[in-house]
């Protein structure tokens, strides 16, 4: 059996290929630089698992758990609803842009644009949730 690859299709799929082979891998994640990071968020939620206060839920142990557990706060349905696990991938997408998100959520805060900074900040909140 032979495939000939035309010129109309050869094309887009050599280009393809040779864009998934530049890509390169962004640079490590740093909890320190993501500490900074999070004084953009300090004035709404703590880190401290034990903190009070803060128009925000807590958000030490906030890796790996599951949107709207943190008790005592009162999230918006929509984020109740949504079910996220805040993971890597979740946290960047909310962080990125919270109401694109999570339509209906209660944070206005301005999204973290950034990517290096979402990856710093999403590494300082995983240093500080307890590993599971």
């Amino acid at each position: 059996m032979r495939i000939t690859v035309g010129i109309a299709m050869g094309v887009p799929l050599f280009a393809a290929i040779a864009c998934t082979a530049v890509v390169a891998a962004a640079p490590a994640a740093d909890p320190a630089k993501g500490k900074t990071v999070f004084a953009r968020c300090a004035a709404c939620h703590r880190i401290d698992p034990k903190a009070t206060g803060g128009m925000g839920p807590n958000l030490g142990g906030v890796y790996g758990r599951v949107a709207g557990q943190v008790p005592g706060y009162t999230y918006s349905p929509a984020m109740k609803a949504s079910r996220l696990t805040w993971n890597d991938a979740n946290l960047s997408r909310f962080l990125a842009g919270p109401t694109k998100a999570v339509p209906g959520t209660k944070m206005m805060a301005a999204p973290i644009t950034n990517p290096q900074d979402r990856a710093n900040l999403i590494a300082y909140l995983k240093a500080e949730s307890p590993k599971k």
